[in-house]
């Protein structure tokens, strides 16, 4: 059985295959949203997407290492900061784009799912890293300016924590203005400005 590790490092097939996984993919992310990732089978799946069920068993192996990975990918698909010229204006958009990523119904359900995945750490640890380096970009870019830069671990803690926070417990309000008011709280904390602020 291929490991979750190896199945999201593998190259995307092209032609068929691709449309296959794309398939695979959509059907589940749909039936997560429906249903949740404990009332999914790989049958049922296989159904919705409109291919064979042995092949879904041949490349995951079971419906948790499947859903795993569905759920990696569509967290780890959210592209890259953008740059507005400076560093409130960047961890700002950035936390409104992360918020909306994740509140999507594809995008909390997925999110549930790589959080309930006991036996898969790596796969926590894997988004949570895509989140740091995302940061590090951002931290990266404001010293370039010469702008003082939080930690990143401040900015996890204070601004991508309570956001996931928020959304997995559906708590209210948790819109843009929350993401960018946490934002704004994180760079009026004098202990969020790290070590490198005058790089």
């Amino acid at each position: 059985m291929a490991t979750s590790e190896q199945q999201r490092t593998a190259s995307r097939p092209g032609g068929r295959s691709a449309r296959v996984l794309a398939a695979v993919e959509q059907a589940a992310t749909e039936l997560i949203c429906e249903r949740g990732p404990e009332q999914i089978s790989i049958p049922a799946i296989a159904a919705r997407a409109g291919v064979n069920p042995t092949s879904i068993y041949r490349r995951w192996g079971d419906v948790h290492q499947l859903l795993t990975w569905v759920a990696e990918s569509r967290l780890m698909s959210d592209s890259l900061p953008p740059d507005t010229g400076s560093l409130r204006g960047d961890l700002r958009r950035w936390a409104e784009l992360v918020l909306e990523h994740i509140s999507t119904p594809e995008g909390s359900a997925s999110l549930r799912t790589v959080v309930n995945a006991v036996g898969d750490g790596e796969v926590r640890d894997r988004c949570v890293r895509r989140r740091m380096d995302q940061i590090d970009l951002i931290r990266a870019r404001a010293r370039a300016r010469g702008e003082k830069s939080p930690a990143t671990e401040n900015v996890m803690d204070q601004v991508v924590a309570p956001l996931h926070f928020r959304v997995l417990f559906g708590i209210e309000p948790t819109d843009a203005a929350c993401a960018r008011a946490l934002v704004d709280g994180l760079l009026a904390t004098a202990p969020a400005l790290d070590g490198h602020q005058d790089e």
